[in-house]
Formats: C-alpha cells, structure tokens, sequence
C-alpha cells in the first residue's frame, strides 16, 4: 500500500493520507511474525537491489550484508522520514530514486535484484510497475516480492469482493482482490518459489504470498514453466508452496503467516 492512487484526496482525506495512513501502515506492518518473513524474503539479496514501496523502511533491518545500495522508490515523504532513522543505523546506504513505480528513474539492466512488500496491492497500475521492474532488472536478475491478496476459498473472496470498495478507500487504493503470483507471472518472471498460507488475523486481509521471481534468458525474455504443486493442512488454514524447476494492507495488526 506504499504506492498510492495520489491526487485523489483533498482536505480532511488529504491529511490523512498524506501523514495518518503511513503511521498506521508502520504499526500494522511492523509486527514480530512479518519481521521473520521480511527476514526470510531479503536473504539472498545481493548487489544493486531496487524496492518498490520502500514505505517506512520495514525491510531495511533485514538487507543482507551482500547487498551493496538499496534503490527506493516512496512516494510518501512522511513514510520515508519515518525510514529515515532505520537508515541510519544500517550498513547499507540507501537512496530514494523515485516516488513512482510505474515510471523508475533507472537505467535498463541496472539493478542486480528487486524487492517489493505490500506495494503490488496500491499501485495504480502494477503492470506497468512490473514492467519497470523487468526493465531495470538485469538478465538472472531476481525479484522477491511478500504481498497480501485474492484468497482461494469461495467464501473469504467473496467477503474480500465487498469490503474492497472501503479498503480502497480507507487505505489509500489497496486492493483486497489482486492475486500477486498472477500478476508477477503475467509481467515475464520465470517462478522460482512461491509460498502461501493465511496469517494471523481477519482472513480477508491475511492471505500472504511470498515469492522468488527471476528473469531468465537473454534480453530480459523470460520463459515461464510451469509449476509442480504441492498442498498441505495446517491448523486451520489453507496452505499451498510451489515448487520445482520454475525457476492490507488491512487496516487492523495482523501478525504475518502462522
């Protein structure tokens, strides 16, 4: 929800938005369980590593000692001035590139890696984020992304489907029913690994999906394989990891994948 839908709000909303919303974000996001999966997500990050809805700087804590400078891309100036004391205190220099990620003030092939958390469900238009990602990606290039969306139960989409005009409204154009791997596939990453389960919280806002993207080939031409599945029951959840040779922000704290 880092990337909003801007120039929609004005006055009361506006404020809001603008130096509200990015504190709540912060809270809602920065729990223990999200902590370890951040942690998780930004292993094997390495080199130049380009993040899309930096927000806060929640992921700086867990950047790699492998990596070199972190590129972000934030259009909120008070959640980056709340990221600004995480900075301070990493070893790893970071760079505001950009406030907008359908358009990335990047070289082509200029970035070892790419990192995105709760981003893919704000961007107005995530396709043309995607395609900025792939551009600016180098060949072997990977992208690791953590995103809440559209979960596979007939039930909770359907709650998801009715609370996401509010959603939208309420957090700053997220959406509830965008589904990342979709998305993530559509846009010519070969799939690596994808995880995905219900976290702790209200389901229609904890369906979490973490995954590792790369784009292969030469030229940035991806080839897309298709996946080996396999499913497990876990204490009340649904739960579904891929595997093989494939290659919310809710307004409520949730504490990340049980």
């Amino acid at each position: 929800m880092s990337i909003g839908e801007s120039g929609r709000y004005s006055g009361d909303m506006g404020l809001y938005r603008e130096h509200i919303l990015p504190v709540l974000v912060d809270r809602a996001c920065g729990t223990a369980g999200l902590k370890k999966w951040r942690g998780e997500l930004s292993s094997g990050l390495s080199g130049r590593v380009l993040e899309i809805g930096f927000g806060s700087g929640l992921n700086v804590e867990h950047y790699p000692s492998t990596v070199e400078k972190v590129l972000a891309v934030e259009p909120s100036a008070k959640g980056f001035r709340i990221a600004q004391r995480r900075i301070d205190s990493s070893p790893v220099p970071v760079e505001l590139v950009g406030l907008d990620g359908q358009s990335i003030p990047l070289p082509d092939d200029s970035c070892d890696d790419a990192l995105c958390t709760f981003a893919l469900c704000t961007i107005p238009d995530v396709d043309a984020a995607l395609a900025e990602v792939r551009r600016v990606l180098r060949p072997g290039g990977r992208f690791h992304f953590l995103e809440h969306g559209l979960a596979p139960d007939a039930g909770v989409a359907a709650w998801q489907r009715r609370l996401e005009p509010l959603q939208r409204r309420v957090a700053d154009g997220c959406h509830l029913t965008r589904d990342p791997v979709a998305l993530v596939r559509g846009a010519g990453f070969a799939l690596d690994d994808v995880d995905q389960r219900y976290g702790i919280g209200p389901k229609p806002w904890s369906w979490f999906t973490r995954g590792w993207q790369s784009i292969s080939g030469s030229a940035n031409r991806p080839s897309i394989v298709g996946p080996a599945t396999r499913m497990t029951a876990a204490a009340g959840s649904s739960r579904k990891r891929t595997v093989g040779s494939v290659g919310l922000r809710p307004m409520i704290r949730f504490d990340g994948p049980a």
